[in-house]
């Protein structure tokens, strides 16, 4: 699966670290748990029900009130997320989608999925299984959330830091080699002034290569150019063009960005 792409990323947003020989059993662990997802045989909610008990070590205890809710909800088809609640979702391609959401949420908050190199695997594994279309060497980190992900398309080298929200209501695209940083929000739906029943559903999108940083948020709607950055805690509202930098709320153009012996 690697690729020169590839390699240039990992040199561009991590450097090489190892875990010992951990690592062949982290990938058995993420083999056998995505060929247990893709097993028609099995039902997903058992495999996410089984798979969480063995994370976090939970044994039955009828005399326990606490540990038998805790037991059912381990299990997806006890468990109601938020997404489920939206008029707007399509019940028919988001059920089979929920148990992976569940095992998401619930692997991070696991010690499994504090530890970067095993987590990466596992949402990546995730991510392909979750996303209307997820490209190569795509990396995770934890705490990162994904409205429906059957509109949701990333494509190749991607990085999407800590505790993001990427909401495809309305249907997002990010191209190849976009990097979105901590606490970044990009939205793909809106609420209308007068009645917040009202629900207006704006597709967005992400250009190659552009850059989301800390504690932005891209609205609904709204087209961030190819190369572009978006600076930190800015709101964005209206296009960007491509090699743009904007910042502020809301944001503005601040410049372009000028690489040597190239010109835009």
């Amino acid at each position: 699966m690697s690729t020169v792409g590839s390699d240039r990323a990992d040199r561009r947003f991590l450097r090489p670290v190892g875990v010992g020989d951990a690592e062949a059993e982290y990938e058995r662990f993420v083999a056998d748990v995505a060929a247990a997802l893709d097993d028609p045989a099995q039902d997903r909610n058992d495999v996410v029900r089984d798979v969480l008990r063995g994370i976090y070590g939970i044994e039955p205890d009828p005399q326990d009130p606490g540990r038998r809710a805790l037991l059912l909800s381990l299990d997806p088809r006890h468990a109601t997320l938020e997404p489920e609640y939206y008029k707007d979702i399509d019940g028919a391609r988001y059920e089979p989608l929920k148990p992976l959401h569940w095992l998401w949420i619930q692997f991070d908050l696991s010690p499994l999925g504090r530890n970067l190199h095993l987590g990466v695997l596992f949402r990546r594994m995730l991510a392909e299984r979750v996303f209307s279309s997820c490209g190569h060497n795509v990396k995770i980190f934890h705490g990162v959330e994904i409205t429906y992900g059957y509109n949701l398309e990333v494509g190749d080298d991607v990085v999407i830091h800590r505790c993001v929200l990427l909401d495809d209501r309305g249907g997002l695209k990010i191209g190849n080699r976009v990097s979105i940083s901590d606490y970044a929000n990009i939205y793909t739906h809106d609420h209308h002034v007068l009645d917040i029943a009202h629900i207006a559903m704006k597709p967005t999108t992400i250009g190659d290569g552009a850059r989301i940083t800390y504690h932005a948020t891209v609205l609904a709607g709204a087209h961030v150019g190819e190369d572009a950055i978006v600076g930190a805690h800015g709101l964005l509202r209206k296009p960007l063009e491509a090699h743009g930098i904007a910042g502020g709320v809301p944001a503005k153009p601040l410049g372009v960005k000028h690489h040597p012996g190239k010109s835009v």
